[in-house]
């Protein structure tokens, strides 16, 4: 597939995805359908390896997505926000609102849709850098203590928040960010019913929040905050003993524990240039207010592929710049001062005058709008 330093020519691709998250395997997948050829790379063996997120898909993706049913948990219809002082404020939907993926099988899954579509996969792969030549780029892979060369004539950086990719095309790289840690447990009981529980308290989850999600099949007990401000793994631990007597996690079982980095500055202005993309975390595709990233992962790689199609077809690098995040930003203005604000509260008084309001309307209704509304994120296409 690739050339393994024996002075052989690197065997060459249309398009090449650095990474095989969400982002990488829905572009990939869409690309290969086209007709053009795709090599995937992934530094896992195994992409249901290390899942480092909670997988909450929303009612507006899980209505515009093939998502696999069977690697979805049940339907949620109801949020419940929590003050520091734990006042409770729920908001309920009459439709299915959320619903958690079952990550490690959802990836499997996503690459066998892949590699039905004609996309090769590389695993084991890390990247190590791309050079430009005459012909277009030449990528850099170490595999299994070998040095690989690859051909191709797009890059696709889906590697995440800190990506490799975006370095070496010379686009905009990420730069706020909160730190998430969660428990996922099986056989607890249902507290009040299916629910996501959103905590917000500035001392355990400074500038984000902590949760509790529950479906009936798994429980999810996270926090998430800026890294200056908190310590994740005290934080987890203080928050779960906080939470006996309503939810009786001891009842159930500890099935893993995963974290990770989050970026909250919105979409990325620069996202394109003619040698390739960005998709994903990589591109800042997270919603700023809630971190919450699969809808937004799903229609900008859906966006990204349909501009890679269109470059191939028409023979024009130029359409690559149709591309881009400066747009969308636009679109997120009311979300970014939401984030501002959130990360501004940094006492639990302050916050608690916050919820307080959220208890009267027209608050009430934005926080309903946050929870359920269908434009969660911007339509892309």
């Amino acid at each position: 597939m690739v050339s393994d330093g024996s002075g052989r020519k690197p065997e060459s691709a249309d398009v090449v995805v650095v990474g095989a998250g969400l982002a990488g395997l829905q572009c990939a997948r869409l690309v290969a359908e086209a007709g053009l050829g795709v090599v995937l790379l992934d530094r896992k063996e195994d992409v249901g390896e290390r899942v480092h997120t909670t997988g909450i898909f929303v009612r507006k993706s899980l209505e515009d997505f093939p998502l696999p049913p069977s690697c979805l948990g049940p339907p949620v219809r109801r949020a419940v926000l929590y003050s520091p002082a734990r006042r409770a404020l729920s908001l309920a939907s009459r439709r299915d609102e959320f619903r958690v993926g079952r990550m490690a099988p959802l990836y499997r899954e996503l690459l066998g849709r892949c590699l039905e579509s004609g996309v090769r996969f590389v695993s084991g792969a890390r990247y190590c850098g791309a050079r430009r030549t005459a012909r277009g780029l030449v990528a850099e892979v170490e595999r299994e203590g070998r040095s690989l060369s690859l051909e191709t004539r797009l890059l696709v950086g889906a590697d995440g928040a800190n990506s490799r990719v975006a370095c070496d095309l010379g686009l905009d790289s990420n730069t706020e960010w909160i730190v998430g840690l969660e428990s996922v447990h099986s056989g607890v009981p249902l507290a009040e019913g299916a629910a996501l529980h959103c905590f917000l308290d500035p001392r355990i989850a400074p500038g984000y929040l902590a949760w509790v999600v529950q479906d009936g099949e798994e429980t999810h007990v996270g926090v998430g905050g800026y890294p200056d401000r908190f310590h994740p793994q005290t934080a987890l631990a203080e928050f779960t003993a906080s939470l006996d007597g309503h939810f009786a996690l001891a009842e159930g079982r500890l099935l893993e524990q995963r974290g990770g980095r989050i970026p909250v500055n919105g979409v990325l202005r620069r996202i394109g240039t003619d040698a390739g993309l960005l998709v994903g975390d990589a591109a800042g595709a997270v919603s700023p207010l809630t971190a919450g990233g699969f809808d937004a992962c799903l229609r900008l790689s859906r966006q990204a592929a349909a501009v890679i199609v269109r470059r191939f077809e028409t023979g024009d690098p130029g359409v690559l710049a149709t591309y881009s995040g400066a747009n969308l930003r636009a679109r997120f203005w009311s979300r970014r001062w939401m984030r501002a604000l959130l990360a501004g509260v940094r006492s639990r008084a302050a916050m608690e005058l916050v919820c307080g309001a959220l208890r009267f309307p027209p608050f009430r209704n934005l926080a309903w709008q946050v929870f359920f509304r269908r434009r969660s994120f911007p339509d892309v296409d």
